[in-house]
């Protein structure tokens, strides 16, 4: 088969080589999926200027995220259960980001450790927090992190409690996958996946089983995971995290203009404009709708990010057009990772790239630090 060209051609190849449960996991949102669905839609809805006639030699997209160089303004974002894409998942994603010039951000939900990652990598990688009931964990995570030479540490605020999420619910969805009828018929179907998982012994979650308080095992997590979640997590959880950290701190999770003023008070380094890939609240706004507000808002006090369906380079260009620092990419790498392991997810930076790189000349520009609005012909939101 030819190279992929797009994001859809790994997704498509990711559906055909990964078990339905864990495929839907990465390609799904909470009960409509509507938001899910708007976050991609919105970015249609922003209409770029084409220039011509201009100098369009020596282009750069090199940029920097929290102080850190990046070739150019994406990283990968924490993603749950990535090694339940391909065999060592996390590792594989983490090397191919340092490869390419771009931070990695290993989610506490992963199958790899934070260890298993370290291993593999040079560069220091960032690690997502969930903020848990269990603060004596919490704790020894973020030392774990320390421990590993994380460069930041990103907190997701907008997990307190589970969306609701109707293909996981009848997908039958865990890691490892327990063994059911329904799980029987779609591994059986995936006979490749199957023999790479073998040859793993990371199909569990390996930030947690062993390090957590009666987590020997993993016929208990998921009971752990189900009381852990902080329903009570206040702004003073954050400060709290921040001075145990005292290093780069990143708050995930602001889609309001009234929490990104609070989240700019904590002396947070960055905020990321994020609905948790529309898998939280269904009926909330879209990402990208939101990114322009909370620019005009906190834009002069800290860094804004922004997550949620960038599907290529010209969706990044719209994002750092209207006011985002740095962008992630979730379901794209994810797609490249099920597709073809690592090769995959390098397959879908080198797209995201060469995307960016040719919109950014066509509406004549050739530095990515120059992008803003003038590039824009209307924004439809």
């Amino acid at each position: 088969m030819s190279k992929p060209l797009t994001i859809n051609d790994l997704k498509n190849l990711a559906r055909r080589r990964v078990p339905r449960m864990f495929f839907d996991y990465a390609d799904s949102g909470a009960w409509t999926e509507g938001t899910y669905r708007a976050n991609e839609d919105d970015f249609s809805k922003i209409k770029l200027r084409q220039r011509v006639l201009v100098d369009m030699t020596n282009r750069s997209l090199e940029t920097t995220m929290v102080g850190e160089k990046a070739v150019m303004p994406v990283a990968l974002a924490p993603t749950g259960m990535t090694g339940m894409q391909h065999a060592d998942g996390e590792m594989l994603a983490a090397k191919a980001a340092e490869e390419f010039g771009v931070p990695f951000t290993l989610s506490t939900m992963s199958i790899c450790s934070i260890e298993d990652v370290a291993s593999v990598t040079s560069r220091p990688f960032w690690f997502q927090l969930y903020v848990l009931k269990d603060r004596g964990f919490i704790e020894r995570l973020i030392n774990r992190a320390k421990a590993a030479k994380c460069s930041a540490l990103v907190v997701t605020a907008d997990l307190q409690i589970l969306g609701q999420r109707h293909k996981d619910l009848r997908n039958g969805l865990s890691a490892p996958p327990k063994w059911t009828l329904n799980t029987f018929m779609q591994l059986a179907t995936k006979p490749q996946w199957c023999l790479e998982m073998l040859g793993t012994r990371r199909r569990g979650f390996g930030n947690i089983v062993g390090h957590a308080t009666n987590v020997s095992d993993l016929s208990s997590l998921s009971a752990w995971t189900a009381e852990q979640f902080d329903p009570r997590l206040s702004w003073d959880d954050i400060r709290w995290i921040k001075d145990l950290w005292s290093g780069k701190l990143i708050i995930k999770g602001i889609l309001d203009e009234e929490d990104a003023r609070a989240a700019a008070d904590t002396g947070a380094d960055a905020i990321i404009v994020s609905n948790h890939g529309g898998r939280q609240l269904d009926g909330a706004p879209s990402s990208i709708s939101m990114l322009p507000k909370i620019v005009e808002a906190v834009g002069d006090r800290i860094e804004v990010h922004v997550d949620g369906g960038i599907r290529s380079g010209q969706d990044v260009l719209k994002a750092v057009a209207l006011g985002a620092r740095g962008t992630y990419i979730g379901r794209p790498f994810l797609y490249g990772l099920g597709a073809m392991g690592k090769p995959g997810v390098t397959t879908a930076l080198e797209i995201i790239r060469k995307e960016m790189d040719i919109t950014m000349a066509l509406c004549g520009k050739r530095d990515i630090q120059t992008i803003d609005r003038s590039v824009l012909a209307s924004v439809g939101f």
